[in-house]
């Protein structure tokens, strides 16, 4: 990896990047670099951006503005800008200057470069066209640590967002696990993956019965981090992501338009395997546990159909009125099992679940249904802290109403076109028995989305920071 901590600046660097806050003094470093002697602050807004020449030193100078402190969740994005925009450019060596920095500017630089350098084109024959950057972020050795904790952070969310960017026909559910099966291997957690013929005996019906129309069999992924030490008996948290490799949306199929995009249907499932191997990484003070239920939702003879009543693990009947809301199903699995055999305390599950919720809350924040309101209060404002933001949506018991079926115990999908977030949340509700501590996070909307970074919808690993940062509180508490 070309990124590097260290104290002194390298002799190599061909060009130096100052990041200042709106309010800061540092005048300086600016005249240290570029022999200018005006207030940095004078230049620049959030992510604005200068550039110098300094003739002696022969090095460009750019000082990259990082706005007021409402801006300072969103910070990594400049940084993660400024590194895109250059890595192509002149063989780029770079100095970062940053002791000067807060804790939390630290972290969101040392994320924000290390995005900066990240390639999606894993499957491009003719690799890069550039000589790919070489960055040193410059730090004073005592903050090493610090900014050695961020690279941990965005190490994980970038195999999390590789995950989701990956194409189905390799990322199958059997690859899912695989993958979680090398982090734990690596981070030093437990982890099982349970086949098929293992899940028949279980009873995950639901799990099985959305599997049963692809050449790739379904798994259930088990992982459990403990710290080194603990006697821990009972998770303080549980978590629970939709793995769906792929959705076709079954007989219920979707439109052809922009339906490669659901290989991203599996992005839940990314945001637990990374939060766990992050908090894994970081050597949290925690007992975890986490569950996949992943599937390919695909169309051949065997595709369960519409009118279908199938079982769960719970031993609840479902009636499948549309099996294009099959994401519902493997949670429910996953929650009755995660509950059953591991009754966490607190109990979260992340889905990229309801077009209804991006049609609520667009691309800004996760739909957040939860019974518990301290729960609800520590993720808000988790969210805000690490610029993965979530809005809460109401979870009357009129909503259940809509998902009484006449035939089975409940059914998938109301039918009407209203509230479609908050009715699947009140069917994922069904199969929690009643459990006190339990929020859903509908992240269909943040999960995956346009940027300035791809020409295409890429992954954001949305959902990782949040989670390690209400791991952190629990900790506190």
């Amino acid at each position: 990896m070309p990124l590097f901590v260290k104290t002194a600046e390298s002799k190599n660097a061909n060009t130096i990047l100052i990041p200042f806050g709106k309010n800061s003094q540092d005048n300086e470093l600016l005249k240290k670099y570029s022999g200018l002697s005006y207030s940095p602050e004078l230049l620049l807004g959030p992510k604005d951006i200068s550039s110098f020449f300094h003739p002696e030193k022969n090095l460009r100078v750019f000082t990259l503005g990082l706005g007021e402190e409402k801006d300072l969740p969103k910070t990594y994005i400049f940084f993660r800008s400024f590194v895109y925009q250059q890595r192509t450019k002149n063989d780029l060596k770079l100095n970062v200057i940053c002791d000067h920095l807060s804790d939390t500017q630290l972290i969101n630089a040392v994320i924000g470069l290390r995005k900066g350098l990240h390639n999606n084109g894993t499957f491009k024959t003719n690799g890069n066209k550039y000589i790919e950057p070489e960055i040193t972020i410059v730090l004073s050795k005592k903050r090493h640590g610090l900014a050695e904790n961020a690279l941990n952070v965005v190490e994980a969310q970038l195999g999390a967002m590789f995950l989701v960017d990956h194409p189905s026909n390799i990322k199958t559910p059997e690859f899912i696990g695989k993958h979680a099966q090398d982090s734990g291997k690596r981070y030093g957690y437990d982890v099982k993956v349970h086949e098929v013929k293992e899940l028949k005996k279980m009873g995950m019906d639901a799990l099985l019965a959305v599997g049963q129309g692809s050449v790739h069999p379904p798994v259930l992924i088990v992982m459990e981090y403990k710290p080194k030490g603990s006697k821990s008996k009972t998770p303080q948290l549980g978590l629970v992501g939709k793995g769906i490799s792929f959705d076709t949306g079954g007989i219920s199929i979707k439109p052809s338009a922009n339906m490669g995009y659901m290989k991203c249907d599996m992005a839940g499932a990314a945001a637990v395997i990374g939060a766990i191997e992050l908090a894994a990484r970081l050597k949290l003070n925690i007992h975890i546990v986490g569950v996949v239920p992943s599937a390919e939702n695909s169309v051949d003879a065997n595709s369960i159909r519409p009118g279908d009543v199938i079982g769960s693990y719970s031993g609840k009947s479902i009636e499948v009125l549309d099996t294009d809301a099959e994401g519902r199903l493997v949670l429910a699995d996953g929650l009755a099992y995660i509950i059953k055999h591991y009754k966490p305390v607190h109990l979260i599950d992340l889905a990229t679940l309801t077009g209804s919720c991006v049609a609520t809350l667009g691309y800004s924040a996760a739909g957040m249904f939860t019974n518990n309101n301290e729960m609800a209060n520590d993720l808000t404002a988790g969210g805000e802290m690490v610029n993965e933001r979530v809005w809460r949506l109401p979870m009357y018991e009129d909503y259940f109403a809509d998902m009484q079926s006449d035939i089975a115990d409940i059914k998938n999908l109301s039918g009407k076109p209203v509230a479609g977030a908050i009715t699947a949340a009140k069917f994922l509700e069904f199969f929690t028995a009643e459990h006190k501590n339990w929020t859903h996070l509908d992240i269909a909307g943040v999960a995956f989305t346009d940027s300035e970074f791809a020409k295409m919808r890429s992954a954001t690993a949305y959902g990782v920071r949040l989670l390690v940062n209400y791991m952190e509180k629990l900790i506190e508490k």
